[in-house]
């Protein structure tokens, strides 16, 4: 089965809110893989890999956001698979 790859811009009241590590705790329990990091933009940056419904997962999560946040717009772009091992909080 060939893994998906999504990158997701999340906008709104996301910083400062528990929502990278909310995100990471979702994406490691859906199986998913990639990353995680706030933007200088006050944004969120996060990249999604695994199988579809995985990816599909993780995209539902980010779009809801853990209770504190307040998502306001979500980007997503597709890319090519990168074979990330883990999901991880980048800085």
């Amino acid at each position: 089965m060939t893994d998906h790859c999504v990158r997701a811009w999340i906008s709104g009241r996301v910083q400062g809110v528990g929502f990278r590590g909310a995100t990471q705790r979702a994406a490691v329990a859906a199986g998913a893989r990639g990353y995680v990091r706030n933007l200088p933009d006050s944004r969120v940056e996060a990249v999604f890999e695994g199988d579809e419904s995985v990816v599909d997962q993780a995209i539902a999560f980010v779009r809801e956001g853990p209770s504190g946040a307040f998502v306001t717009a979500v980007e997503i772009e597709s890319l090519p698979s990168t074979g990330y091992a883990d999901f991880e909080i980048r800085h």
